[in-house]
């Protein structure tokens, strides 16, 4: 890796031109420009990525218990718990017990949560589309293929690994 920017400016110091040798803070800084875009797009519907992520998942498949949320989201167990609750405070989710093993609760979108779901889905694709907005069509599929496979061949390695 060399240090030099994509866009052919100059690194504004020695600091920058190391990060930006890094993947990992590369990374790290996609994701927070991703955060704020999200932030910006979905304003007004009080929910953060993470909190999408878990009721796109319960509109994909609903009635899961934590753990499989947590795989499911790639979030940690204990941070699903957490947004578990704060989703049902607002009347977004249900949890029920499971019919099988009553120890289980399991997640149901309730008709609210489903709807906001729904609402919110143009505004997240806003956000998807403007991160990647400098991109061409094949840079967008070939950088799509690479954290794909970065993912998948490091899943292991994370404190909240997918399926």
């Amino acid at each position: 890796m060399s240090g030099a920017r994509d866009d052919g400016a100059a690194p504004a110091s020695d600091i920058e031109a190391r990060l930006w040798d890094r993947p990992g803070f590369l990374i790290r800084r996609l994701h927070q420009i991703h955060v704020a875009l999200f932030l910006e797009e979905c304003r007004g519907f009080d929910v953060t990525p993470v909190q999408y992520a878990v009721l796109t998942a319960l509109a994909i498949a609903p009635g899961r218990d934590q753990i499989t949320l947590a795989r499911d989201a790639g979030i940690d167990r204990t941070n699903v718990a957490d947004v578990l609750k704060r989703l049902a405070e607002r009347g977004l989710i249900e949890r029920r017990r499971g019919a099988e093993d009553r120890r289980v609760r399991l997640a149901y979108l309730t008709p609210e949560g489903a709807a906001l779901t729904g609402r919110m889905e143009a505004a997240m694709m806003r956000a998807q589309e403007r991160l990647v907005a400098p991109l061409s069509e094949p840079e967008r599929a070939r950088l799509m293929r690479s954290l794909a496979a970065l993912v998948a061949a490091n899943n292991a390695f994370s404190r909240a690994p997918t399926r």
